[in-house]
């Protein structure tokens, strides 16, 4: 962020009030979205400063208070949107942002509804992952938010945003879900159509969550692919395959977009059809012959020249025997 759009911000939160024990007074629930989307721009986006700023400005017109909590207090949403990753640059490089000019743009929360003197995320994960990790206090503003208006707010705040990837929001989509909201409200939540809502949940609820969750977010594999990749899920012994290739030793250390990769190929590989082998032998445990039998393939190697002679008598026999058995089927 520009020295001229952390100036802004900081003559506006200079002022910041610590967190009281008891729940803060919160204004009326309804906000405008604007202000909410616009409050969560990400860092670092030059010529959103003015766009942060300004909703920065509307939410303490309306009665909002920016608090200082301490994060141990904060717990996550109820409903995760992000699916963890190992290795993250850009949470790196948001955590060295706050400690060089502090945390510019609040995360907002609500009061627990369970546990006094706790709340809970409504949107702003990193940034209070990120307080966490450094040991300083997070910014927030705290409303009284119902579990709806609390999702509506989270996924409003994730719906412009381009670094959440599919498959997170299939899987957010697929949490919705699980936890009874309506496709109406999750498709508002997502800000997408009702099309696009089956779309995700058809992906997040075709594919097991470990794997989803394997694989990680995957951020270059959009929409198309993910919905091929569900079909060979689907198909006979696509779970297995895929298991299997996140179990080789190599599949921890590559990176998410490849371990889809790995996983899309192993669910290409076609499988060699079932062998069956049997050895046929005498009473005496003599052995005449051995046959195999593969998808539709039948084999019969005789080991026995006798046998092979009593075979050839009676091959002609059988085929009359079978055509009898099989006449007007």
């Amino acid at each position: 962020m520009s020295p001229k759009g952390r100036d802004i911000l900081k003559s506006m939160v200079g002022a910041v009030e610590p967190a009281r024990p008891e729940a803060p007074s919160a204004p009326p629930p309804h906000r405008p979205s604007g202000a909410v989307k616009a409050m969560n721009l990400s860092l670092g986006r030059l010529g959103e400063e003015a766009a942060a700023a300004k909703a920065l400005r509307e939410s303490l017109a309306s009665g909002d208070k920016v608090l200082e909590i301490d994060p141990a207090v904060v717990e996550m949403s109820f409903i995760r949107d992000r699916i963890p990753v190992d290795k993250d640059p850009e949470f790196e490089r948001l955590k060295q942002s706050i400690r060089e000019s502090g945390q510019q743009v609040p995360i907002l929360v609500r009061p627990d509804p369970i546990k006094a003197g706790y709340y809970q995320a409504a949107y702003g994960h990193r940034r209070l992952r990120a307080a966490a990790e450094i040991g300083v206090p997070v910014k927030a503003v705290v409303r009284k938010l119902t579990d709806e208006q609390l999702i509506l707010a989270q996924g409003q705040e994730n719906g412009p945003r381009v670094d959440l990837s599919f498959i997170e929001r299939a899987l957010f989509a697929r949490r919705m879900d699980e936890h009874g909201f309506s496709r109406d409200m999750i498709a508002q939540a997502l800000a997408t159509d009702k099309p696009e809502t089956s779309r995700l949940l058809q992906v997040a609820q075709t594919i097991d969550a470990e794997i989803i969750l394997a694989i990680g977010p995957a951020p270059k594999v959009g929409r198309p692919r993910w919905l091929a990749f569900a079909d060979k899920f689907k198909e006979a012994g696509g779970r297995k395959k895929a298991q299997a290739a996140i179990a080789a030793a190599a599949f921890p250390t590559l990176e998410s977009n490849s371990r889809f990769d790995v996983i899309w190929k192993a669910l290409e590989e076609k499988g060699s059809p079932q062998r069956v082998e049997q050895t046929l032998r005498t009473q005496g445990g003599g052995t005449l012959a051995s046959v195999s039998r593969s998808g539709k393939t039948f084999r019969i190697t005789v080991k026995s020249a006798a046998f092979s002679e009593f075979l050839a008598r009676r091959l002609a026999g059988l085929a009359a025997e079978f055509e009898e058995e099989n006449e007007g089927k």
